[in-house]
This record gives structure tokens, sequence and C-alpha cells, in this order.
């Protein structure tokens, strides 16, 4: 087992629902409080569900918000939230891929939903320096040696975060309030998770596709899933159940969420 330093910042896996989140006084103030217990980061690194590209892909300092989403009040599409240049933990990003997989710094991506709406809530005046990175595989084990790879850079006091949603069946939802009663896929699954998880059981979580009740239901497509791996990898030990600091539902999806040491 790994010894975690004093000093090391966790890593998370977060539920970063859609624009309309940033309206919801409950799932913000448990972001934002979530967020004030965290040792102040000196940037952000985050794999969101919404670029899937391989190979990786990192974002570019100061290119516009990607908007990509619809059907939302027009206002969403015009927020904006600025941050200091990552150039330099782009650099080390790419330094720590190896050679058989070179990593591509994209020239004029900017943050995706899945990383503006959750951070804006957690440090919003936007003064911490983020970089996104593109979700290469859905293969849980890659996506597990990635996060390894990443993780000396929780001891540069970078927080790592995979940006998903646990469950995701947006075309079998029916009841679109927020406080909407979770279907039973929906809350089959998250309890599946939620047990595997206290168990540190990652191998029964890489085989969410065979043994997860609720599927396919709760994830018709896995890219809101499998940023968790990235997240276990690049824990201490990944099979030390982390912190469940969220849980409950959102339009009827859980909103679990992790932190790992």
């Amino acid at each position: 087992m790994e010894t975690t330093a004093p000093d090391r910042m966790p890593a998370l896996y977060i539920g970063h629902g859609a624009p309309p989140l940033l309206d919801d006084p409950l799932w913000s103030s448990q972001l934002a409080a979530w967020a004030g217990d965290l040792p102040r980061p000196t940037a952000v690194l985050i794999v969101s569900a919404h670029w899937e590209s391989a190979p990786v892909m990192l974002s570019a300092d100061g290119a516009p918000l990607v908007y990509d989403f619809g059907g939302f009040d027009p206002k969403y599409s015009q927020m904006t939230y600025r941050t200091p240049p990552a150039a330099a933990l782009a650099r080390r990003v790419a330094a720590m891929m190896p050679d058989s997989e070179p990593v591509h710094q994209h020239a004029s991506r900017g943050l995706d939903h899945g990383a503006w709406v959750p951070l804006s809530i957690m440090y919003p005046a936007g003064d911490v320096p983020v970089l996104q990175l593109s979700l290469p595989t859905h293969d849980p084990v890659r996506l597990m040696e990635l996060g390894r790879r990443l993780r000396p850079l929780r001891d540069e006091g970078v927080l790592i975060i995979g940006s998903g949603f646990l469950t995701h069946g947006l075309p079998f939802l029916t009841d679109w309030s927020l406080d909407a009663k979770a279907p039973g896929w929906s809350s089959e699954f998250d309890a599946w998770a939620g047990e595997a998880l206290a168990r540190g059981d990652v191998d029964e979580l890489a085989a969410y596709g065979t043994r997860a009740p609720g599927m396919p239901y709760a994830h018709p497509t896995v890219e809101h899933f499998t940023p968790l791996f990235v997240t276990l990898g690049a824990a201490s030990d990944p099979e030390v159940p982390g912190d469940q600091v969220i849980d409950g539902f959102w339009l009827g999806l859980s909103k679990r969420s992790l932190q790992v040491a």
C-alpha cells in the first residue's frame, strides 16, 4: 500500500449535472461546501464525460467555453468562466505520458459544461488554473492506468477530478422535475455502486456492464460512468474505500460523488 503524503490533494469523482445545477440551491450548496473543506488546489485537472477523444487531448488556455447542450434557458449559453493559464500543468501532464501515447495540445477547445458548471460553483472566483483532459477510452483498466500516471500531480497540489454522473439514462426519464423520484434502474444502479465503493471493490465496479443492476438503462452510453476509473487510478490505493461525500438524486439520476485519498 502506498503511503499518503500529509499534504497530498485528494482526487474526486463528481456528478456535474447540467446547466440548471447552477440554480439548484441544495446541490450547488453541497458542491460549494465540499470545495470549502478541501485544501486549496494549485490547479485543477478535470476529465469530463463530454470530451471523448484519443489520443489524450488538452484544453487550450483562454479558449471560449463549450456550450455543448440545448433546450435550456439561453442565459446558460452566455455564461463565462475565466481562469488563469494552465500551460505549465499542460506541459507537466504531457511529460507524464509514455512516448507511445503522445498528448495533443488542442489549439482552440475550452472547457465544456462537465467542467465549467461544477467548477463555477466550487471555485466561483475563477482564480484556480483549470486544465481539461479528454477521455481517451472507456476501458476501466486503461483509465485506471491513466489515473495512476497522473497521481504524482496530487503531491504538487493539483486536484484531479473525474466528472460524470453515476446514472445517466436520459432517454428513459419521464419526470423532469429536479426532485423527481428515481426510476428503479437508477436507484438500483446507485445502490450497487455505493456498496461496491464502500468495499473498495474495483473489480466489481469495472464489471459494471454485466454485473450492475439497471444496465443498460442507467448508462445507455457509458461516458458518464467511466471517468470514475481515472479517479480510482489516481487514488493512493484504489482498493481503500473513499468518502462518498454527496448522494441522493437529481432529475431521478444519482448524484453520488466520491473523494479518495
